[in-house]
């Protein structure tokens, strides 16, 4: 049996046993390529985080089969970048760029689609930035680059909008300024001169029923493999779970696969793995995009794993290493399954933080959960890295089951056996599933 060395950017803890889940594991040896504190924390440098990963490849002493990762920029961009170098599978950088940079893929999308908001930049350069011509509020404001929502703000009027803009224009570099070495690299369409990595997108807010789409190109060929609900905490736009299979009506669904294939043949994508975020509004019929990530979501591969019986991980070592990336279908132990995160929605400090046996525990006691805790003990919440702009993710828990009812049910006993407590939270700091 030969093994397969596949080099993991950010391979993390909480991937690991869905990793080793795959059809073949045994046959692979996942190796880590740089960190997530590395990859995540502060202001990166991708030329320097691409020198340290070259290193380590370069010195390795045996076959580089493949080299994957499940995270946005830059692990989505320098997976191309060192494929590239060192002969494996993957879709090429633009193709990636066109999809994590927020404003050049709306202009890829409407090129084929007529399913998105209406859309423009905002000139934060002016005196006085004002929302583009023709786009209305409520609107989301959003830099074309960022990790996990951050620095994305929903507003509903100009003092609302004047706040959000100081905001980003405070924090936009740390991601935008990294993402101009990516963007000199490539050989960018007329209507993309002059705007660059530091640049904010304004879009009319959308409404109705969040789902999301997951797929992959192979040879060409777009295949969607699934779809998914993702369902909000009450008057939030923070995620209380995402659930698979989708609840929609089969035609709806065969729509969004319908323009996920349109959009993903003008992006250009091959040999790799996406998701695309929706709205849908039963009352109108009308479906909208909300944008699209050139990586399948690591946050579901435990629900694939419940209900089709493999992790998503599959598609993409699969890809990686030039094979068939098919998915079995509900071949898994649950019908439905659903990734819950467990939020705070003011400052504090957290204590009684379990310890991993005291998780595992929880585990075996409750089939077919698993459990990731976010913070640490004694850390203040205000401190965590990539936390959306109105909530602090406490844990993310999954759960398969044969019933919503069920899901639910075990997600309210993890949250009561995890226990966690806090300091010097403001009144109406518990989430309202929790109080």
């Amino acid at each position: 049996m030969s093994v397969k060395n596949v080099f993991v950017i950010g391979l993390d803890e909480a991937n690991l046993p869905t990793l080793r889940d795959v059809p073949g594991a045994s046959e692979y040896r996942f190796h880590p390529l740089l960190t997530i504190e590395e990859l995540q924390v502060g202001e990166v440098s991708v030329a320097d985080l691409r020198a340290k990963a070259e290193k380590v490849l370069d010195a390795f002493d045996g076959s580089i089969d493949a080299i994957v990762g499940y995270w946005d920029f830059p692990v989505s961009t320098l997976v191309p970048l060192l494929s590239e170098r060192y002969g494996t599978h993957s879709t090429s950088l633009e193709s990636v760029v066109k999809c994590e940079h927020k404003y050049w893929s709306r202009l890829e999308q409407q090129k084929v689609i007529d399913e998105h908001p209406r859309f423009g930049r905002v000139d934060l350069t002016a005196d006085d930035p004002r929302p583009p011509e023709g786009v209305r509020f409520p609107m989301w404001l959003k830099p074309a680059l960022s990790y996990s929502s951050e620095l994305a703000f929903g507003v509903k009027d100009m003092e609302e909008f004047r706040t959000a803009v100081a905001e980003i224009r405070e924090g936009i570099s740390r991601v935008g300024r990294p993402f101009e070495y990516i963007l000199d690299m490539l050989g960018l369409p007329p209507e993309m001169d002059g705007v660059g990595g530091e640049v904010c997108l304004a879009e009319e807010a959308l409404s109705g029923l969040q789902v999301a789409v997951e797929g992959y190109v192979h040879q060409g060929e777009v295949t969607v493999y699934g779809a998914l609900d993702s369902i909000n905490y009450p008057d939030s736009s923070s995620f209380l779970r995402h659930q698979y299979p989708s609840a929609l009506p089969e035609p709806v669904v065969r729509r969004l696969r319908d323009v996920s294939e349109r959009v993903m043949r003008q992006i250009g994508m091959n040999d790799a793995t996406f998701s695309i975020e929706y709205f849908y509004d039963p009352r109108t019929d009308e479906i909208n995009l909300l944008e699209i990530n050139p990586r399948h979501s690591q946050s579901h591969a435990e629900l694939f794993e419940y209900v089709d019986g493999v992790p998503n991980h599959h598609c993409m070592l699969s890809l990686a290493l030039g094979d068939d990336p098919r998915l079995p279908d509900r071949e898994g132990p649950s019908k439905m399954a659903a990734k819950w995160y467990y939020r705070w929605f003011a400052d504090g400090v957290v204590h009684n933080v379990p310890t991993q046996e005291a998780i595992e525990r929880i585990e075996r006691e409750i089939p077919e959960v698993r459990i990731d805790v976010v913070p640490e003990e004694g850390q203040r919440l205000s401190d965590m890295e990539q936390q959306d702009s109105y909530s602090f993710e406490l844990a993310h828990i999954f759960t398969g089951g044969d019933s919503e009812n069920e899901l639910r049910e075990k997600y309210d006993r993890c949250v009561a056996a995890l226990n966690l407590t806090f300091d010097e939270t403001a009144p109406g700091g518990r989430d309202e599933k929790n109080t």
